[in-house]
This record gives structure tokens, sequence and C-alpha cells, in this order.
């Protein structure tokens, strides 16, 4: 990297972020509490980037990096992880897809020499091509066996219109029959490549050194071309949707679903912190875990009451606007409608009182103890970056605790009362077969 390039670099509260003369962008941070390193590489594509007839080629594709290049064939870097002590997985969301691998600290170019190689030299061998589809096509049944992700599934696909978040990740099975080598090469081609990705380095390295040896990996890689631009909006939703699910299992479910805002819109913050105060604070990443919601407000309203024996409510970060969700499952002779009206309740109860000031602060407390175990090791810290840098950028990420801070009682009323509404609802039943 040259002087130039260097000098784009800037440090922001231990954070250095760059750009490779080929549009790959690299975020870095020292950690060194332990000699561990985690590497990332994140690519701007997933399911909001599919088309019909190509729905889940972005999870297939993830599959097939995998699958090897002619200098890592298919099991070598398996081997050579395990050798090395290390970890590492690959997964594909609605806004990204990533790759990553921890390893002590000292074995971590073995994870730039990887993400590099697969970069531009996949191979996406016919024959594993089509071994491949069976193994998809099993994992999208082995989901469909349940009925709670048949309704989540129905629900999302009847919630969106037009935007592609109304197709399921994993993609509609009738493109997971019709898809070819072809396809997936160049979905491959066209949107895994130095310019539509971001590394990201988390761990014990020297920055500056990082940099040189990122730079030694990736930056002899060729630009790839320019990546499609996703124009597709939602329109705004005028009526209530329903879904009627029926199957053999005996036990009921319930959801509702309605369009919330994209991480970036002024509202997302409170949205974030209503859905604590409902059913408890999330890890708002892959890997944060979830407080105990017995003391929150739909536990006390639906399970001690003996209408549910279990409900939620979910709301997560996304690129364009997405859903702000509750699920519940029934308990034994309670109706759909009991349900349905006593979730109607609590919504109704935070748009007409404002919640108390103790409720309001156990809930930010709440949520910011999740961002902090969610963001507590190297491999989760790696993650955050990357994810912020996906969904937003560095600043979403860096101002994450002070706008969750500033959310105040009547931010919660007005949110609950600008996103839920009847008419902007999408309710799903599933009732058991008789």
């Amino acid at each position: 990297m040259g002087a130039e390039s260097r000098e784009r670099a800037r440090e922001n509260g231990g954070v250095q972020k760059t750009c490779l003369d080929n549009g790959l962008q690299v975020i870095l941070k020292e950690s060194h509490l332990a000699p561990v390193a985690s590497f990332w590489i994140y690519y701007r594509v997933g399911s909001r980037n599919e088309a019909p007839g190509v729905t889940g080629i972005s999870h297939w594709v993830e599959h097939m990096l995998f699958k090897g290049t002619e200098r890592y064939p298919q099991g070598a870097f398996d081997k050579a992880v395990a050798r090395a002590g290390g970890a590492f997985n690959g997964m594909t969301w609605q806004d990204w897809t990533t790759y990553f691998e921890t390893f002590p600290a000292e074995r971590v170019e073995l994870a730039l020499d990887v993400e590099s190689d697969r970069m531009a030299n996949a191979v996406f061998d016919a024959e594993e091509t089509e071994s491949e589809r069976t193994v998809i096509i099993s994992e999208r049944e082995g989901s469909e066996n349940s009925y709670r992700w048949l309704l989540n599934t129905e629900m999302q696909a009847a919630a969106f219109q037009t935007h592609p978040y109304r197709h399921p990740v994993i993609g509609w099975k009738q493109d997971l029959l019709t898809m070819g080598r072809d396809e997936l090469y160049e979905h491959y081609r066209t949107f895994y490549t130095p310019n539509n990705a971001v590394a990201v380095a988390v761990g014990s390295f020297n920055g500056a050194e990082m940099v040189d040896r990122i730079e030694h990996f990736f930056g002899g890689l060729e630009k790839g071309p320019t990546v499609p631009v996703m124009r597709l909006q939602e329109p705004e939703q005028r009526a209530e949707r329903r879904i009627v699910l029926r199957g053999a299992d005996q036990t009921s479910y319930i959801g509702l679903a309605f369009h919330a805002p994209a991480a970036q819109h002024p509202d997302f913050f409170a949205l974030t912190v209503l859905d604590s105060i409902l059913s408890g604070a999330k890890g708002m990443g892959l890997f944060g875990g979830g407080s105990s919601n017995r003391s929150n407000r739909l536990y006390r309203a639906l399970v001690d009451k003996e209408l549910t024996v279990g409900v939620s409510s979910s709301f997560m970060p996304t690129i364009d606007p997405y859903l702000f969700g509750f699920s519940a499952t029934l308990a034994h002779d309670v109706t759909h409608q009991e349900v349905e009206d006593a979730i109607w309740a609590e919504i109704e109860r935070v748009q007409k009182e404002a919640v108390s000031a103790e409720e309001l602060d156990k809930a930010i407390k709440q949520t910011k103890a999740q961002f902090a175990y969610s963001s507590e090791s190297v491999t989760n810290q790696a993650y955050w970056l990357g994810f912020s840098e996906m969904i937003a950028d560095s600043e979403w990420f860096e101002g994450w605790l002070e706008n969750l801070e500033a959310v105040t009682a009547d931010d919660i009323q007005r949110v609950a009362q600008t996103w839920f509404g009847r008419s902007k609802q999408t309710v799903g039943w599933y009732l058991p077969e008789l």
C-alpha cells in the first residue's frame, strides 16, 4: 500500500479503516487481551440482491466457496484449520454473506491466504454443484418440517409485495430445482469481488503490519464489475393481510408482523428499546443471547395468564425497512383470537400510556448488557464491525450506546403509534388439522 493510501486510513476509538486500490474496504482493531485474532470477509450480497427465479442463489454460492480451489482442494483448508487450532464458518443473510476464521494470532495469515484465494479462484465443479443442490434442498425440506417456520415464511412473503425481503434466504424450492452452475458462477463473479467486500480483522496484531499483510494477499486481485444496485422499495401497506396455515402439528401458533424502519432510520433505537420492554433485550448479533423475559410485558400478559406457553417480539437492523414481529405458542384450549386480542391489548397500552421511567431504564440497561455480551470476544467484535458496515456504517456502530441512552418514554409511545396499526399488520394463524 502506498503512502497516499496509508494516509486515507483513519483511527477512531481503536478502529482503523482504509481501502485498497481495488476497492476492498479494510477495518482493523487491535486487541491484545488474548493471543487470538479473528478475520472476516463480508460481501454485500444476500437474498436482498436476488430476483425471482434465482432465489437462494447467494446461500448456494456460499456453500460452493467451501468446495475448494486448485490451491486448496475440498477438505484441505479444514485440515489446515484443525492443525492450526482454529475455527471457521460462513453464513448468508438477507443483506450480506460472510466467512470468518479465528486463530491463534500467529496463524491468522492462513485466513488471509484462503479468503483471498476463494475470492478469485473458486472452482464451481459441475458435479459438486449438483451434489450441493441435493444438500440445500434437503436443508430446506428439513425446515419445512417445522410449521412455525412455514408460518413465518408465508407471513414474510405476504408482508412484502415488491421487496426481495419477501423471499426466504434459502430460496424457494422451485428455484433450487431449476438453477444451474452457470448462473451460480455468474453470481459469484458479479458480487464476490474486492470492490463489493469488507475485510475485518480484530485481535492481537500490529495494525500497520496487518494492513501490509492484507495488501499482500488481496491487493493483486482484480476489481470486479460494477455491482447492480437494488432499487426496489416496498409500497406502503394499506390493508391488513391474513395467513391461515393448517397441518399435522397439534400445537397452535400465531404471528403478527408490522413494517418497521431500517437501521439508519431515527426510530430504530426507540423500537429496539420497545422490543426489550415487550419481551426482553436480545443480542443484536449472531452470537448474542437474550435476557429473561419473565418480567416483561408480553410474558406477564400472555404466559402468566395461561393464554400461551411462550411469546416473544423481534426487531433487527437491516439495510431496508423490514419487520417488527410478534409470535406465540398457544396454550391448550385457547383460541387464536384470544391471543391476538391479548397482544393487541399490549400494543394499545404502549400507544396510550407512557412507560414508566423505571421500566424504560431497565430496558435500556438490559439492551446495553446484551450489546456488551454480543461484542465481547475478538470473534464477536469482528462480526459487529463488519455487520455494521453492511447494514449501516461504522458511525452507526460507534453511536450505538449514545443513541440507545437517548431514547425517551415519549419516543416509545410515538413509535408504537407510528408503526403499529390494524391496517399495517400481517397476521398468521397456524391451526392443527382435526
